[in-house]
């Protein structure tokens, strides 16, 4: 079986983390995010996964050769000259989705973190009969988003409705389809959505079937759905796999370490935290509902809540940082500083502190 992931852009929204990075390789709970998702395929025998994408593609690949022979999964990349929405990526990629097996193939948006229940969606879609299958999840806010309308029994998709005004339903568009290779002759070469092109045409044929993710699902592809993505990460990895979740009496709720990571005395740290590789937590430090990547350390009696903390940083003594701060790579927090959601780019030194959120340039 063969996969496409949607990189797609620039990653604006994850600025400052993305200037350093693409989007998909920015880290999520310890790993890039789109590692999340090429485990989840390869575990269920996909071969080959086709990244869509229109920037950075050298990084992208260069990054994840190592990665193609760790887990003995072909990656390769389409790239779009302009960008093609949705759909648009589909037509480019088609030669490489396409093999003489007939069997079909899954779409992935690279934003999407969830329990990824692959098996089950081949199943369902095998069941079905029709041609296309999409993954729904039930939000309490449906007003946001495009609701999919569907029959109760079957799954089937009667219609979509974007951001309703009032009351239709309250599954929505999880980003995750499992697609037969004949609906590549509905799509042209041309910047076109799936969603609001495509799909709608193969539900007006009732060719189209709605599945709803067991589990949790987020799309992390800003800072504050990021926080909240880690969060439901973890309470998962609580249930599925707790032997990978930090434990011990410095440690409150979910918290995932990495064994290279140095943690010194008197510290607290969770919930919802991760701490990546080749990191030093000095003691006395206090960490909740964070992210701090690779090679940070963060000096004594610091206090960070709320907050991402991007590769190679530093927070310093007595530093108090939260309220959805995000320092970009190699950012350096003088002692004794508050940030109150600053938003700081690459390589800057803070030596006064920031009371309400802004940009750092």
């Amino acid at each position: 079986m063969k996969a496409l992931i949607l990189v797609g852009g620039f990653g604006t929204r994850l600025r400052p983390l993305t200037l350093s990075v693409p989007k998909p390789l920015v880290d999520f709970a310890n790993k890039p995010m789109i590692l999340h998702q090429i485990e989840a395929l390869k575990a269920i025998g996909v071969t080959e996964v086709v990244l869509a994408i229109n920037y950075q593609p050298e990084v992208m690949l260069n990054f994840l050769k190592e990665f193609e022979t760790k887990l003995g999964i072909k990656i390769t990349c389409s790239q779009e000259t302009e960008p093609l929405g949705t759909a648009g990526p589909l037509a480019l990629a088609r030669d490489k989705l396409i093999d003489e097996s007939g069997e079909p193939f899954f779409v992935l948006n690279s934003d999407v973190i969830s329990e990824y229940p692959l098996k089950e969606m081949i199943a369902f879609h095998k069941a079905h009969g029709g041609e296309a299958s999409i993954m729904v999840t039930k939000v309490d806010e449906p007003s946001k988003y495009g609701v999919v309308v569907t029959e109760e029994e079957t799954g089937k998709v009667e219609k979509f409705v974007e951001k309703p005004k009032i009351f239709v339903g309250n599954k929505i568009n999880a980003g995750i389809y499992l697609l037969n290779p004949s609906v590549l002759d509905r799509i042209q070469l041309r910047p076109t959505s799936i969603e609001k092109e495509v799909f709608p045409k193969i539900a007006a044929e009732k060719k189209l079937f709605a599945m709803v993710l067991p589990g949790f699902w987020m799309d992390i592809g800003q800072p504050r759905d990021y926080i909240t993505g880690l969060r439901l990460y973890l309470d998962s990895l609580r249930k599925k796999s707790p032997a990978n979740l930090a434990a011990g009496s410095h440690i409150v709720g979910n918290v995932i370490v990495h064994e290279t990571a140095k943690i010194g005395e008197g510290c607290l740290i969770g919930p919802d935290v991760a701490i990546g590789p080749g990191c030093v937590v000095e003691s006395g430090v206090r960490l909740s509902r964070c992210t701090v990547m690779r090679g940070v350390r963060i000096k004594k009696h610091a206090c960070i809540s709320s907050s991402i903390i991007g590769w190679h940083s530093t927070v310093g003594q007595w530093a108090r940082v939260e309220n959805m701060t995000i320092l970009g790579e190699d950012v350096h927090v003088c002692d004794e500083i508050y940030s109150n959601g600053g938003v700081v780019l690459p390589h800057k030194e803070i030596k006064s502190s920031i009371l309400k959120p802004e940009i750092v340039m």
